[in-house]
């Protein structure tokens, strides 16, 4: 369990940048790490499911707009021969927005191309629903 927690922090601290916030009061402070900590554990909860249940449905990670942006972006083909339909498929399709490349003899994507990914996807969502509402 160690060394999950590690990555956990590394997650934290690299991905979040929660180092760099420079909020003044302590209550703002642990609302922005409550909040870090829940996105820190999606993008382990996410790489480790997808290495222990590669077949797995994506919907139990993604939501449906999560997986119809990245089925528009992201082609179903070159993506290290994951079957079709599953969370190992969009796990890797959402590394590639984090700059993966997906070639057959590359490792799985690990939680950095994970987290890249997920800023640029939260980020394409957000602005489809600006534009949609906007």
């Amino acid at each position: 369990m160690r060394w999950k927690i590690e990555v956990f922090h590394k997650i934290l601290k690299s991905g979040c940048r929660a180092e760099d916030a420079k909020l003044r009061t302590a209550d703002r402070l642990a609302n922005l790490v409550a909040l870090f900590c829940i996105v820190s554990w999606r993008v382990l909860w996410m790489t480790m499911m997808a290495r222990a249940a590669p077949d797995a449905d994506p919907a139990i990670a993604f939501t449906a707009t999560e997986i119809t942006i990245l089925d528009r972006l992201v082609a179903d083909s070159g993506n290290r021969g994951a079957k079709p339909g599953t969370l190992q498929l969009y796990l890797t399709k959402l590394s590639r927005l984090g700059g993966y490349l997906a070639r057959s003899s590359d490792p799985p994507p690990g939680n950095t191309v994970v987290w890249r990914g997920l800023r640029r996807l939260v980020d394409i969502q957000i602005g489809a629903e600006l534009a949609t509402y906007g």
